[in-house]
């Protein structure tokens, strides 16, 4: 019987709708309408179209988006400024830098200049910190987005076996550590992992995002098995495709994720989630 596919649209637009009630209150109660700042340095095609999704998002949501766009010949003295600015801004609840940024500047050094208190991406050390010692002030998006949408198939993760292909700080990481405070037993696999696909059957959930085509192949998964789809590739026909074999997986697991159309939208609905926590946070509620 073939999986059932999580409609990740769908799952986004449910909770966009109640993001959008919890602003109209917010502001409504307070007079505070949570504000999202998105930057952007140079001219990557990807992340251009991500960021004015994101904004899209934020204006349908109610919130209140501001959008930075700079030359990719930016110094990363002006970038450090304006991350400054934005933190001593009282409209901007949450604070988004697109990665990746041009060549030659610190992305660390950035991220790490972004206040905590609005470090809606979750990237930086005091977010990761808590994140690990499970008292997280930010859950990044994607990891967030991908717990819920597990959430959405009805099975506890506790005591579930799951594994994580790809080891990012974006990604991987926190999205077994996410797993871990639920109670499942992880494992995370990479580049240097000796028998993958034998580890990777072994999984009532797999987890995969590590930006290879078409990777995960029915042989590596565990008939029933919840499988979450974080890649996006791009193949030189133009299709978009995921880390996994949508087409073949799907006819063993119980539960798959698309591409586009999976965890893609969870991760914007989870940014506007953070930053409307993050306008609560600042308004006591």
């Amino acid at each position: 019987m073939p999986a059932q596919v999580i409609d990740g649209k769908a799952l986004a637009q449910a909770i966009r709708e109640k993001i959008s009630e919890e602003v109209h209150l917010l502001e409504k109660d307070t007079g505070i309408k949570p504000g999202l700042a998105a930057i952007l340095v140079g001219d990557d095609p990807a992340s251009a179209v991500y960021v004015r999704n994101k904004k899209i998002a934020c204006e349908k949501a109610g919130l209140y988006p501001q959008e930075h766009l700079l030359p990719a010949s930016t110094s990363q003295e002006t970038l450090l400024k304006l991350v400054h600015q934005l933190n001593e801004d009282p409209r901007i609840h949450g604070i988004l830098v697109q990665l990746p940024l041009p060549p030659g500047m610190d992305s660390q050094a950035i991220l790490h200049a972004v206040s905590p208190e609005k470090d809606v991406d979750g990237f930086h050390p005091v977010n990761v910190g808590r994140l690990v010692t499970g008292d997280p002030m930010f859950i990044p998006c994607t990891p967030k987005g991908v717990i819920q949408m597990i959430d959405s198939t009805g099975q506890d993760i506790a005591g579930k076996r799951a594994v994580v292909i790809g080891r990012s700080n974006i990604v991987g990481k926190p999205v077994a550590m996410l797993l871990l405070h639920r109670h499942a037993t992880v494992t995370i696999c990479h580049s240097r992992t000796k028998d993958l696909p034998g580890v990777v059957r072994e999984a009532d959930i797999v987890i995969a995002a590590i930006g290879k085509p078409l990777f995960v192949t029915p042989d590596m998964v565990k008939e029933g098995a919840i499988v979450i789809d974080v890649g996006i590739n791009r193949l030189a026909n133009g299709k978009l495709v995921g880390d996994v074999d949508f087409g073949r997986v799907k006819e063993l697991a119980g539960w798959i994720t698309p591409v586009p159309g999976g965890v893609g939208p969870m991760t914007i609905a989870m940014l506007l989630q953070n930053t409307v926590e993050s306008a609560k946070r600042v308004a006591g509620k």
